[in-house]
């Protein structure tokens, strides 16, 4: 790790990048950054706590990088024609991806766990870092999700955990194909599915596995699995079940609900197994995890009806949200806001299919247009054709041309019994978006 040198972040509010930043800053080097949400005034409260740990801001437009040993840091999201890429070009700057100082950082550690797979890799990581925590070992954790169990009232944004034990858990991103970079003593793989590369790129990445002799496998299905989780009982706060390891018996009780959360926690235990923490302790310790924010995080109840935040926007995702939804009986009014227009392009069909497959006849879905804050994209495919294609499959789902009218729609719809579902991801603002749909219930 490079601290004699100041870093800046272009793009510092992201969520893969804010916990970098964090875990720079409390090893002591100068973090400053830039962040096109700051510039069009959202999410003020993530800036303010960033400033509170003496981490400076700056407008995106080239003026935060004037110092030619800074070390520029950008997110997958920042185009090179973005001003502070120019200036660090222009002064001589050093620049690095997201991916590749997370890697220097990951592999440096003398031990490291590294998340990987196209769904519930924030979850994961923020269970393996709470028994890590919990058993003593002071990890150093690296989120893309603000982490429950470690929000104070002064880390309102806990995605990162600072330890000095030398063990590092990150989650690694598979979308940019960066995840090659990462050499982690322990690996974990939740599941390969559709996301933002084809199959065919997905298997090639994660394709390098162990040897069987090496490898602690989990499973929900097959009792063969070291791992293997039985006897599922769904309950509206969290999920039962009973784990079966070595010929043990343990049985255990999440706070966070859903099939795939189940899991999510043998993924986790069998991490914690492989760097010696005793499975009874591993056990016990999630019993106590509080969840990741936006994963079916219920935000309230107003005139019996509920409103969820939730993080799926992907086709495995939503699946699983709405299974667990499902679960329990209430019509679902979802908003669904696509991350982009490559991923609505990319995955039209697939969103078409689990949509109609997986909502009720009674559910309704509404959709805006793809989250889109700048730079340049391609627009052939829309939310109306994600939304026609649903129709056409005999369930209620329409397109709006803003979220305003998205949420008009909702509370036109919504009477009590009824569970409200905002969906989506790359957008802090639908965090607030929700809130302002339980208030406006409320009233």
């Amino acid at each position: 790790m490079i601290l004699d040198r100041p870093y800046f972040f272009c793009g510092i509010g992201g969520s893969g990048m804010l916990p970098l930043a964090l875990i720079l800053r409390a090893h002591g080097a100068a973090v400053s950054g830039s962040d096109r949400a700051l510039d069009q005034g959202r999410t003020a409260p993530k800036f303010e706590f960033l400033r509170a740990r003496g981490i400076a801001l700056f407008p995106q437009d080239g003026s935060g990088v004037a110092d030619p040993r800074a070390i520029v840091v950008a997110s997958a999201a920042i185009e090179n024609d973005v001003p502070d890429m120019a200036a660090a070009r222009r002064i001589g700057a050093a620049i690095l991806t997201r991916a590749e100082l997370l890697a220097d950082l990951f592999n440096a550690a003398p031990q490291s766990i590294g998340v990987a797979g196209t769904s519930g890799k924030s979850t994961t990581t923020g269970m393996i870092g709470w028994i890590l925590h919990e058993a003593g070992r002071d990890p150093t954790v690296m989120n893309g999700a603000v982490m429950k169990n470690f929000v104070t009232p002064d880390a309102p944004f806990a995605s990162a955990l600072v330890g000095d034990s030398g063990l590092f858990v990150a989650e690694v991103d598979e979308s940019d194909g960066s995840i090659a970079r990462y050499s982690p003593h322990v690996a974990v793989v939740n599941n390969v599915s559709l996301d933002h590369k084809s199959m065919d790129e997905l298997r090639a990445l994660f394709a390098d596995a162990l040897p069987k002799s090496r490898a602690i496998t989990y499973s929900v299905a097959d009792s063969r699995a070291d791992l293997f989780a039985s006897n599922l009982m769904p309950a509206p706060d969290g999920i039962v079940f009973d784990l079966g390891a070595d010929g043990a018996k343990l049985h255990v009780r999440l706070r966070v609900p859903g099939r795939h959360n189940v899991a999510n926690a043998l993924a986790a235990l069998g991490a914690a197994r492989a760097v010696g923490v005793p499975l009874e302790r591993a056990a016990k310790a999630l019993e106590s995890f509080s969840g990741v924010k936006r994963r079916f995080e219920v935000v309230g109840t107003a005139r019996g009806i509920t409103v969820i935040d939730d993080f799926a926007h992907n086709p495995d995702k939503i699946a699983a949200t709405l299974a667990t939804l499902h679960d329990f009986p209430g019509r679902l009014l979802i908003l669904f806001q696509p991350h982009g227009y490559g991923p609505l392009r990319k995955m039209k069909r697939e969103f078409i299919e689990a949509f109609a497959r997986d909502l009720s006849g009674a559910d309704a879905l509404v959709m805006p247009e793809p989250v889109y804050f700048g730079g340049t994209t391609q627009r052939s495919v829309t939310s109306e054709d994600v939304a026609a294609g649903i129709r056409a499959r005999g369930r209620d789902a329409q397109a709006f041309a803003d979220r305003a009218q998205c949420g008009d729609r909702l509370l036109a719809l919504a009477k009590p019994g009824d569970r409200i579902v905002v969906m989506g991801a790359r957008d802090d603002t639908l965090s607030s978006f929700a809130a302002e749909l339980l208030a406006r219930l409320g009233t």
